[in-house]
C-alpha cells in the first residue's frame, strides 16, 4: 500500500495573481498549490451551500455529455479490461441534468455505481457558467480550453497532458499525486495508441503497486509529490507532468483550464512520434544514431540555430514559419503519407 503521508507535499503559495503565474511560476515548470484562491467563485459557493447541482443544471440541463459508467467491482479505478482488448467501464451519453440526478440518487448507497463525465467543454451551452466563474490567473488574450468534470468517487490513472493546466476544485476533495516528466521510464505506460481517454496511462496501481512486476516504480514514488485539494483550491500543473487524480467524496466537481504557449500552427508531438514509427524505429542502429544527431541539430537545436549561416529566404521549412509555409508543409506531409489534402 502506498503511504501518501510519506510522499513529498506539493509546494504551496499563500497567494497568486496573473503576473506571478506568468513571470515566476510558469518559467520554473514546477507545480504549485494555492489554497482557497477561488473560494469566492459562485459555483464553489453554491456547492458549499448545497445548491450547486441546481446551479449547474440552470445553464444547460438538457446538454448532452459524454460519461463513463463502471461497476462496483472496479473500485472506482477506470482501467483496461484484463486482456487489454477493452475497458472496465462503458462509455455513455446522457443529458447533464440526468447525470446530476443519477449522482444524487446514488449518493447515499454504500457502493454507488462509478460514474463521471470529464472534459465537458465550458463553451457553447455552458458559456454562461464560465462567464460567472472566470479564470483570474490568465489574461483573456491567452487561448484556453476550459472544462467541467463531475462524478462520484473514482480514480483517473496516472497520465500526462501536453497543455499547461490550472485545476480548480469546486466540490468534494481531490487527491493529486504528481510525477515529474523525467520519471517516464519508471511509470510503465500502457499502449500509446489504445488509450482510455486520449493519453497513455501508467499500468501501476498507485494504491497497491506491484513492485515485482514494476520494480522501478519505487524510484517514481521517491520523486512523487501529493496533496488533497479542498473546494476553492487551485493547482498549477505544468505541461507533461504526470498526475494521478482521485475524487475522494460521493460528489466531486472540478473546473480546469488548459493552454499552450506554443505557436498556433503546431501539432501535438505525438503525431511526430507515430510518424517516426514508420520512418525511424525500424532503421539499422547506425542509421538511427545518424538521425538522432539530425534531430538534435535541426529540431532540438542543441548547438544553436542550425541555419544561422543561411539567409532567411534559403532556410525553407526550417526558417520562420509563415501561414503559407504551414499550408505547404501540411500538404507535403499528407502526400508523403499517401493521404489526400482536405
Amino acid at each position: 500500500m502506498t503511504d501518501f503521508d510519506a510522499l513529498e507535499p506539493i509546494p504551496e503559495l499563500s497567494a497568486i495573481d496573473a503576473a506571478t503565474l506568468a513571470d515566476e511560476i510558469v518559467p520554473n515548470h514546477r507545480p504549485v498549490l494555492v489554497r482557497g484562491r477561488f473560494h469566492d467563485w459562485p459555483i464553489v459557493t453554491r456547492f458549499r451551500d448545497g445548491e450547486g447541482e441546481d446551479y449547474v443544471r440552470s445553464f444547460a440541463e438538457s446538454h448532452a455529455v459524454q460519461a463513463f459508467r463502471g461497476s462496483g467491482d472496479m473500485h472506482g479505478r477506470y482501467f483496461y479490461s484484463d486482456d487489454f482488448r477493452g475497458v472496465n467501464f462503458e462509455r455513455i451519453e446522457l443529458p447533464l441534468g440526468v447525470l446530476l440526478d443519477e449522482l444524487r440518487a446514488d449518493a447515499d448507497r454504500d457502493r454507488p455505481v462509478p460514474l463521471y463525465a470529464g472534459a465537458i467543454p465550458l463553451k457553447g451551452p455552458l458559456s454562461g457558467l464560465l462567464e460567472e466563474n472566470a479564470n483570474r490567473l490568465l489574461p483573456s488574450s491567452v487561448e484556453q480550453l476550459s472544462s467541467l468534470w463531475i462524478g462520484n468517487r473514482g480514480v483517473t490513472a496516472t497520465h500526462y497532458d501536453l497543455p499547461q493546466n490550472i485545476a480548480v476544485v469546486v466540490a468534494g476533495r481531490r487527491r493529486f499525486t504528481l510525477f515529474p516528466p523525467e520519471q517516464l521510464d519508471n511509470l510503465y505506460l500502457g499502449p500509446l495508441d489504445n488509450t482510455l481517454a486520449g493519453q497513455p496511462i501508467s499500468m501501476v496501481h498507485l494504491h497497491e503497486p506491484d513492485f515485482g512486476r514494476f520494480p522501478r516504480f519505487r524510484d517514481a514514488l521517491n520523486a512523487a509529490m501529493t496533496a488533497v485539494l479542498e473546494p476553492g483550491d487551485v493547482l498549477y500543473l505544468p505541461s507533461m507532468w504526470f498526475h494521478n487524480v482521485e475524487s475522494l467524496d460521493r460528489l466531486g466537481v472540478l473546473v480546469n483550464f488548459w493552454w499552450r504557449d506554443a505557436a498556433a500552427h503546431m501539432f501535438t508531438p505525438m503525431f511526430t512520434m507515430l510518424h517516426a514509427m514508420l520512418s525511424i524505429k525500424g532503421l539499422p542502429e547506425y542509421e538511427k544514431e545518424c538521425w538522432h544527431r539530425m534531430f538534435e541539430q535541426y529540431v532540438f537545436e542543441t548547438n544553436g540555430d542550425p541555419m544561422a549561416h543561411l539567409p532567411e529566404h534559403a532556410r525553407g521549412f526550417f526558417g520562420e514559419m509563415t501561414p503559407e509555409k504551414v499550408a505547404r508543409l501540411r500538404l507535403y506531409l499528407l502526400h508523403s503519407l499517401g493521404g489526400k489534402p482536405r
